[in-house]
């Protein structure tokens, strides 16, 4: 679709891949803004509708989000008062992932280790991060394995998370349109991640190899 193109919801849905039943549904959800009218019963869609399209779809099918969240994602990025970082913080936090937070002593423990440890690394973090539950949940998890946390350990990991973050936020500009910077924290977020877990699975295989392989 061309800058300044107009196209009737039929050739959106080619050009998107969504259904026309779908289309509407976001419209009516107020995700999709309406299309220009021509007349009583037809409206005209431009660039910014596919390009808003693609955004849902990546927030549902690579984020797997539900609608509600999505719309808080949309209402943040079309308010200007909200900063990038705020964009990114309600992007973060709806993509989660959420896990529960079980009222024990051993989970509590581990979250206060947690706190502990974001605060001696002087990370602005919110309180209400979903990955501080997720990391107290693995603590506990290590554990009970026999496998204490200790700082010594987990220092590789705070590494190389610090330095794939700075990699992946110095990617967006200033000036890149929001629902573009909000597409490539979510690339990073759920993609990136797994390509990170490869890597690292890979690595690990060679490690092994290299120290207790035979010659």
């Amino acid at each position: 679709m061309e800058k300044g193109t107009a196209v009737q919801i039929s050739e959106l849905s080619d050009r998107s891949g969504l259904t026309v039943q779908t289309i509407k549904f976001y419209i009516r959800e107020g995700l999709l803004p309406r299309g220009s009218a021509v007349s009583a019963t037809r409206a005209e869609y431009g660039p910014r509708h596919l390009e808003r399209l693609r955004l849902i779809s990546a927030l549902r099918e690579v984020g797997d989000l539900p609608v509600s969240a999505i719309q808080q994602i949309i209402a943040a990025i079309e308010d200007d008062r909200v900063s990038l970082h705020e964009l990114f913080g309600v992007t973060r936090y709806a993509i989660g992932p959420h896990v529960a937070a079980p009222q024990d002593p051993h989970w509590r423990a581990a979250r206060e280790d947690v706190d502990a440890l974001v605060r001696e690394l002087g990370w602005n973090v919110g309180d209400r991060a979903p990955a501080r539950d997720l990391l107290a949940h693995t603590f506990v998890a290590l554990r009970r394995l026999g496998f204490p946390i200790t700082l010594k350990d987990l220092r590789p990991y705070v590494r190389a998370a610090a330095e794939v973050a700075e990699h992946e936020i110095g990617r967006v500009s200033d000036g890149m349109p929001r629902a573009r910077a909000v597409q490539s924290l979510l690339v990073s977020t759920v993609l990136y991640e797994q390509v990170l877990t490869a890597l690292h699975r890979l690595a690990q295989e060679d490690a092994s190899s290299r120290r207790f392989g035979r010659n």
